[in-house]
């Protein structure tokens, strides 16, 4: 094709509210357009790129047998009512409401479940139809709080959500399995470093849930990983070993007053014999439910952090939020900072951290104001409480495998895998009929790919100071021939021949045709990222040479022009995304 006529529109200036590489450069190269807060335009050129992105998912997912289907945008509350997940969805904020003229209301959806199950339910009868895995790559919609970085958090995003659908827990982790492997497939073909890790499955629910990140020091997820072990997983899920208490022997409890003593590290200060390690701090919050707010007290090792993500699971509230100093001091009858397990009222329920497990001889709040009780113990001075993993794991702590530190990552989820059981097959009635004539809810699992985000992951991942370096499988274009000298019309039709012989050897080239100058289309050339750039130019009239370009490492070679198509040829063919069949676990 012919770049006059692909509507390429560059710009000079960086967007006012561009905060990461992809979002900067992407709105210069003219890729992305904003229309309104979390809304863009997709470019001809960037449209190339996501159709490409598109045919890969295609490709790979047709290859495990998943069959395309396109399921409606707008969803009816009462669907969602039947899951019960559209309180928890008003809640959280996340989903576009609109009424119709009859008064019906809808959502504008963020996910599909409710619409797959209600399919599956109606045309899904014997166990003789099983397995079945249906996906379709279609907008979706999020509230977002905050938009921002370009297409990383927007309102309106392109994904690829597919669903599995089995007789039983062994069929699902065959499905799960098999669709994990693809994926890996599916962002090695497109020449992005990824990794899959453990995950919290959030508003999705389900058990076994795995994130797959593509690697990029801006990237907002961060992931803690165990290199020795293989081990590696998002922060809100990942554990390590925190080391064991020691073993004391019980000494008499005291009360001490503690004038404004609040903090771990001033009452480490206070009492110079007692680390934090050796103390039990008291996390105040409210769980709220559809119907009800729930008060709870976390208790964790004063050396310790609370992990919000999974004390919010424990709780199973719609969301959590930490009591105000008000609020504390009205529900524990103390200032903040003193709260804790001895005298707590009874309107809260209490989880204690699996560290603060077997502690001997701790420190912690007795629920008055500038008082502490040391050399408190479970079972003798407060009932032992339940235990949980509420804790946060930190980098450099010793992995849960092998016990080797923890290495911090920085990613962006571009894709997320859930086994998803009977949660919604069950709560709809989507059942089936077994080998035994029993009827039996469908075992399913979920699949997403954020393929409008995964261009801008793919921006972030390479680009340099230079703009965009687009890995060749998803590039717009393979190869850019350009004239240097447009007013010389020998070497305009050198240009012509080489691009009509690029184009006869089946490499996707570009003629850049457009009227710029050497300087500014060498600029705009190197801001867009296409992998290979052919030069027809002084050197070729001079020297007999082409100057080609590659731009991930800006690497430059200069090929005599009997020799230009094959060097290039050989390249861009070693470059595409062909079927990789075998990867490591």
């Amino acid at each position: 094709m012919r770049a006059s006529g692909l509507h390429i529109v560059t710009y000079r200036d960086d967007p006012s509210d561009a905060e990461v590489n992809s979002h900067r450069l992407m709105s210069r190269g003219g890729y992305i357009f904003k229309v309104g807060s979390g809304l863009y335009v997709y470019s001809p050129l960037l449209w190339r790129t996501l159709r490409k992105i598109q045919d890969i998912i295609r490709e790979e997912l047709e290859a495990t047998g998943a069959l395309e289907v396109q399921l409606p945008i707008l969803q009816e509350q009462a669907l969602w009512e039947q899951s019960g997940r559209w309180d928890k969805y008003l809640a959280s904020g996340t989903m576009f409401t609109s009424t119709d003229r009859r008064g019906s209301t809808y959502g504008l959806a963020p996910t599909a479940e409710e619409v797959i199950t209600a399919y599956m339910r109606s045309s899904v009868k014997s166990y003789k139809q099983l397995p079945v895995c249906l996906y379709q790559i279609h907008t979706k919609f999020r509230d977002e709080v905050r938009p921002r970085y370009g297409l990383m958090r927007v309102k309106e995003f392109l994904m690829k959500d597919a669903y599995s659908f089995d007789v039983d827990q062994a069929g699902l982790d065959r499905s799960y399995e098999g669709m994990r492997r693809a994926y890996h497939r599916i962002f090695a073909r497109m020449g992005l470093e990824s990794f899959g890790v453990d995950a919290d499955p959030g508003d999705i629910g389900g058990s076994g849930s795995m994130e797959f990140m593509l690697a990029a020091e801006t990237g907002e997820d961060s992931i803690l990983i165990e290199e020795s072990s293989g081990y590696a997983a998002n922060v809100e899920k990942a554990t390590s070993r925190w080391g064991a208490n020691a073993s004391l022997a019980p000494a008499a409890l005291r009360v001490e007053h503690t004038p404004d003593v609040r903090s771990c590290a001033d009452l480490h200060a206070f009492f110079p014999d007692v680390p934090p390690a050796r103390m039990v701090k008291t996390v105040l919050v409210k769980a709220v439910h559809a119907d009800r707010e729930e008060l709870w007290a976390c208790l964790i090792r004063g050396d310790q952090e609370v992990n919000e993500i999974k004390l919010g699971n424990h709780t199973g509230g719609l969301s959590l939020a930490m009591l105000s100093n008000d609020e504390i001091e009205r529900h524990t009858g103390a200032k903040q900072g003193f709260a804790g397990p001895i005298g707590l009222s009874d309107a809260f329920q209490i989880v204690a951290d699996e560290s603060t497990r077997g502690l001997c001889n701790f420190l912690c709040g007795v629920n008055k104001t500038d008082t502490h009780a040391l050399d408190v113990n479970w079972g003798r001075d407060v009932p032992e409480p339940a235990f949980a993993d509420v804790r946060l794991a930190r980098e450099g702590e010793p992995g849960p495998i092998d016990g080797t530190p923890l290495i911090l990552r920085k990613g962006i989820e571009a894709g997320h895998i859930f086994k998803l059981g009977t949660k919604y097959s069950a709560a709809m009635g989507a059942t089936f009929m077994d080998q035994t004539g029993r009827e039996q809810p469908l075992v399913m699992g979920c699949y997403g790919i954020g393929v409008s985000r995964i261009a801008a992951s793919a921006v972030e991942q390479f680009a340099d100071d230079k703009g965009v370096v687009w890995p060749l499988p998803i590039a717009p274009f393979e190869v850019v021939v350009a004239c240097l000298v447009p007013k010389d019309p020998e070497l305009v039709a050198d240009a012509e021949s080489m691009y009509d012989a690029l184009r006869a050897a089946g490499v996707e080239v570009m003629l850049d045709d457009r009227v710029l100058s050497a300087g500014a289309r060498m600029k705009d050339l190197e801001l867009l990222g296409f992998p290979f750039v052919v030069l027809i130019g002084r050197s070729w009239k001079n020297d007999g040479l082409a100057e080609v370009r590659t731009r991930q490492g800006n690497g430059v070679d200069m090929v005599p022009p009997g020799e230009v198509l094959d060097f290039v040829r050989e390249r861009v063919l070693a470059a595409r995304p062909g079927r990789i069949r075998e990867l490591a676990d």
